[in-house]
């Protein structure tokens, strides 16, 4: 009941903080499931495997391993590499196309999470403004009461008014820590998604560009007429 007397004693104000409360505990557990339950890492040794598959330069297996993890970011942009190594994509085009896949896996990891600091200020700053308009109401009323009740109608106008700030910390401290503590998930899952992702493209550009180019050296320094090139 304490709470709903203080609620009420608020004003109108108090409702856009419980409406800022509620999008926060939606958010919350929304960024809670998304970062901590469905999203998923590659195995450990993920890039070990697609290395073999690369060095022996069979990009269709590459492919089928990495649509077995076609459930994480990792496993869908490696799958993209291969496909296009496969069909013979030019290096600035498999860059290109990876790197435009690594961002919209990003979006989707750091979509929404930044509302939270945003909600946490607002409801503060919500507060503050209840509070301050409280006090003017306050003020105004004390101007014209008895001189006598002045004290007790001013401590309790002001008493009144603080619930507002009271109120809005209450949403903006849960609202900062679960954004201080999602964010920090956020980058570790961006550093590893960037850096499998940069890896990857490396390999497929060096090992098969050094499987061309020694294909090339092969027959470039082999004598005309040779059985090699007659064949």
């Amino acid at each position: 009941m304490f709470i709903v007397n203080a609620f009420e004693q608020g004003g109108i104000f108090m409702y856009f903080i419980l409406i800022f409360f509620v999008l926060t505990i939606a958010f919350i557990v929304e960024r809670t499931l998304a970062l901590y339950v469905h999203f998923k890492d590659a195995p450990k040794d993920f890039h070990k495997n697609l290395l073999e598959c690369i060095r022996r330069n069979d990009m269709n297996a590459g492919t089928n391993l990495a649509a077995q993890y076609d459930d994480t970011a990792l496993g869908r942009i490696a799958k993209l590499g291969f496909m296009l190594r496969g069909e013979a994509a030019s290096d600035e085009e498999l860059q290109a196309r990876m790197d435009e896949k690594l961002s919209e896996e990003l979006g989707r990891v750091d979509k929404r999470t930044n509302f939270l600091a945003m909600y946490g200020n607002v409801a503060t700053l919500v507060g503050l403004l209840g509070t301050i308009g409280g006090m003017v109401i306050a003020f105004a009323g004390v101007a014209d009461a008895n001189p006598a009740d002045r004290a007790t109608l001013l401590s309790l106008g002001i008493s009144h008014a603080l619930n507002c700030t009271a109120f809005g910390l209450l949403v903006a401290i849960p609202a900062l820590v679960a954004y201080a503590v999602f964010q920090n998930r956020t980058d570790a899952i961006t550093w590893d998604m960037t850096h499998g992702t940069t890896e990857l493209y490396h390999d497929l550009l060096f090992y098969t560009e050094t499987g061309v180019e020694s294909g090339r050296s092969s027959q470039a320094n082999t004598p005309p007429g040779s059985p090699e090139m007659n064949a």
